[in-house]
């Protein structure tokens, strides 16, 4: 006989349980979901000056809404929701300061900036984002010249990545 339906009072929750069958309604996707890697070449960021970096080298795209050419993911249709993005990136010398941004639709959102190393910085956010908002990754730094943002390196260097939160 099957059960077709559990009630949470008969459950022992310090029991192991074994399905068996198809279990529905449970867990999930974090997709969309998104990463790209700046290419291997460097990117010269000014001094005193905000600028986009350039993710083109895209690893993979669930939903096909992340836009190398643009370096920007945009929510897809029927998509909306909490995302977790994260942008990360070396600088070619050590440089203070210098400050990751996320942007949502052209403006700074950035709650969060963590410099990694000496070398290296990092915005990480969680973003309520509706169907059709796009998100990019900015750097600023002003160590009084010119420095260059290192490419990638294989799977390694300036990331920028997502995905939608499971709710």
């Amino acid at each position: 006989m099957a059960i077709t339906k559990i009630q949470s009072e008969s459950l022992n929750l310090a029991d192991t349980y074994a399905f068996t069958g198809t279990v529905t309604g449970a867990g999930g996707v974090n997709t969309p979901a998104w990463k790209a890697l700046k290419n291997s070449s460097t990117q010269s960021v000014g001094h005193d000056t905000t600028v986009k970096i350039t993710y083109t080298n895209e690893i993979f795209d669930t939903a096909n809404a992340y836009d190398a050419t643009n370096s920007k993911f945009v929510v897809p249709t029927g998509e909306g929701g909490k995302y977790f993005v994260r942008v990360t990136y070396e600088m070619a010398v050590q440089t203070n300061p210098t400050y990751a941004h996320i942007y949502v639709n052209g403006s700074d959102v950035t709650a969060t900036r963590y410099k990694t190393s000496s070398y290296g910085n990092q915005a990480i956010m969680i973003l309520e984002l509706s169907a059709g908002d796009y998100v990019e990754g900015y750097t600023y730094q002003a160590s009084g010249g010119a420095v260059n943002i290192n490419g990638s390196s294989g799977n390694t260097g300036a990331i920028f990545e997502g995905f939608k939160i499971i709710e």
